[in-house]
């Protein structure tokens, strides 16, 4: 009996933490919809990220989605490491959360391992995006051509402020090289 006790509290943690750990968006952040994968496709310009590890000393890096042949999406990303002077790439894999007209999706490019990629703004003719992470900590800003008008980026700055993100933190990409 006194187990039954402690261990039921014990389980329902467990499945909680479970529950909330696998968040994939942003708490307040809500991925775009209607979304059309098709519009999505083709190579984007990062104009501005919150630094992570994988993505360090990277400048002039662009992502390009295209279709694999089972429908999920093949990211392509690269950048110049101005520490190493070369370029960088990384190709990964991902898939929609749910029903594909919502901008919910989760990417790979350790294997199993996935993480939230959420398009959370984006203009009715697709040439500029504002993407989240799963959390607070990963947040981008894409265009199609190396630069973004200054009025899409501040309505991307307030979007993401009103979320919580740190928007200071940013760093902003240079697009002065091609490969």
């Amino acid at each position: 009996m006194m187990t039954r006790r402690f261990l039921q509290p014990l389980f329902t943690g467990i499945i909680m933490l479970g529950l909330f750990s696998c968040a994939t968006i942003p708490k307040g952040a809500t991925a775009v919809s209607p979304f059309d994968k098709e519009r999505y496709l083709g190579q984007w310009y990062e104009i501005a990220r919150l630094d992570f590890k994988y993505e360090r000393n990277l400048n002039n890096t662009t992502a390009t989605y295209s279709l694999y042949d089972d429908g999920t999406i093949k990211v392509d990303n690269r950048g110049y490491n101005t520490k190493k002077e070369a370029w960088s790439q990384a190709i990964g894999k991902a898939k929609f959360i749910g029903d594909e007209q919502v901008a919910q999706l989760k990417v790979s490019f350790f294997g199993p391992f996935y993480s939230g990629y959420n398009v959370i703004a984006l203009d009715e003719d697709y040439r500029y995006a504002l993407v989240a992470g799963k959390s607070t900590k990963y947040l981008w800003i894409l265009s199609r051509e190396p630069e973004i008008p200054e009025s899409v980026k501040n309505d991307y700055l307030k979007i993401a402020e009103e979320i919580g993100y740190r928007t200071s933190d940013l760093l902003w990409v240079e697009h002065d090289q091609s490969k």
